[in-house]
């Protein structure tokens, strides 16, 4: 792999989102549903990474790694808390991140809304609501006219398609729907509302109602972040495995992409970019999905270095824009796993580039070990490791390896100007 396989303007960062990494966020939904009894959630977010605090050290920790990108959210719900009330304090705390990742060289890479939502908003008919999109609108509005002119990127939503991915492939058992049906029963009663929704817990009877809500939520949003800035990059970011066809596989794999993705990837079209988030592959064959043999990592499923290459191909394939890999990761408590993987999966990606795949730039998800919703604190991805009680982060050996990654593919990169 010679340096010059990727160009110069290629992104290299790590992804974070504001509810799993920043602690304390009550203001929101899915701080609601954390505390509902019964709940879905195995444990509390709590403090989380203490993030929101922690935020200039976290940044060092990019930049450190030889880094020019950094991908993180803005909560909604910290900035308007409660309907109609703006905070100015969240507002500056995200000024100075964004002014902080441009003195440190760090495109920002800013996603407006991270799964997580203000609680009003979700006991006021969530993002089925019919005055939810411009509602969203008016909350991109406000982050842009604060410091929409010194983003990289703009991510609208991240990941709408998860439920119909995790539905799709069987991954949450038939007990776990039931919970989460009756946990947002207990969240409305317990809110005083007919509803309970959230963006990352929808019940299978809703799927199709929740991608239209979405889809016009994207729409609005994208409209209102253009208002402010025409020229700003915007686009959605989904959940995509690499579906593969073994022999006679094709039927099943084809269906598969039309009820998770292609929706999305059209979509896309529209837009300045697509997100690609992908962490497995998924091999189909005449009678279903096939598990081959190979070692696993800690979600059970084989270990293939190649799935992004594989995602990122489709991705543009279908929508015809380029793609940024906004998440790519591995969950495993095997940092030797994680060591491996990156640099065998960026190679794949590096290849598919010089094969004529635009791709914009790679954020390994993530920065550090934080709150993986529903799995709370026992699933880990991160490049550094975080002491649950003093709040230190540790450097993993992956830190090293992806930074090295970065730096044979670039040389020194290019900072964010």
């Amino acid at each position: 792999m010679t340096p010059t396989s990727l160009p110069d303007t290629f992104l290299w960062g790590v992804a974070t989102a504001g509810h799993q990494n920043e602690g304390d966020n009550s203001a929101s939904d899915t701080w609601f549903l954390e505390h509902t009894t019964p709940s879905l959630f195995r444990q509390p977010s709590g403090p989380a990474c203490r993030g929101y605090q922690r935020w200039e050290t976290d940044l060092d920790l990019v930049a450190g790694l030889g880094l020019n990108a950094y991908r993180f959210s803005v909560e909604w719900a910290r900035v308007e808390p409660e309907r109609g009330t703006v905070s100015s304090e969240a507002l500056d705390h995200y000024e100075r991140v964004v002014d902080g990742c441009l003195e440190r060289g760090l495109a920002p890479l800013v996603t407006f809304c991270h799964f997580t939502a203000p609680h009003w908003f979700a006991a006021a008919g969530s993002w089925t609501a019919a005055d939810a999109p411009a509602l969203f609108a008016e909350q991109c509005d406000r982050v842009m006219a604060r410091f929409g002119d010194r983003i990289a990127y703009g991510v609208t939503l991240n990941e709408p398609n998860l439920e119909q991915l995790l539905q799709a492939g069987g991954k949450l058992p038939p007990e776990a729907e039931t919970l989460k049906v009756r946990m947002l029963a207990a969240a409305a009663q317990a809110a005083g509302s007919d509803t309970y929704g959230s963006a990352n817990v929808i019940p299978a009877h809703r799927q199709e109602e929740f991608q239209a809500a979405f889809t016009r939520a994207h729409r609005a949003a994208r409209e209102a972040i253009k208002a402010r800035r025409a020229g700003l990059p915007v686009g959605v970011s989904i959940a995509i495995a690499d579906e593969v066809a073994l022999p006679g596989g094709e039927e099943r794999r084809d269906a598969k992409r039309a009820a998770v993705y292609d929706h999305w990837l059209r979509e896309a079209g529209q837009d300045d970019f697509i997100g690609v988030q992908n962490y497995e592959r998924v091999l189909h064959g005449p009678d279903g999905e096939v598990m081959p043999k190979g070692e696993r990592n800690g979600m059970g499923t084989v270990i293939e270095p190649a799935s992004l290459a594989g995602a990122v191909r489709y991705a543009h394939e279908k929508s015809g824009v380029p793609v940024l890999v906004t998440e790519h990761g591995i969950q495993t408590p095997d940092d030797a796993q994680r060591a491996a993987f990156v640099p065998a999966a960026v190679e794949h990606l590096a290849a598919e580039v010089r094969a004529g795949t635009p791709v914009l730039g790679y954020c390994h998800w993530t920065l550090m070990d934080n709150f993986e919703w529903i799995f709370g604190y026992g699933a880990q991805l991160g490049l550094h490791e975080v002491d649950r009680h003093t709040f230190e982060r540790r450097a993993k050996p992956s830190a090293k390896v992806y930074a090295d990654v970065v730096r044979s593919h670039r040389g020194t990169p290019r900072r964010h100007p």
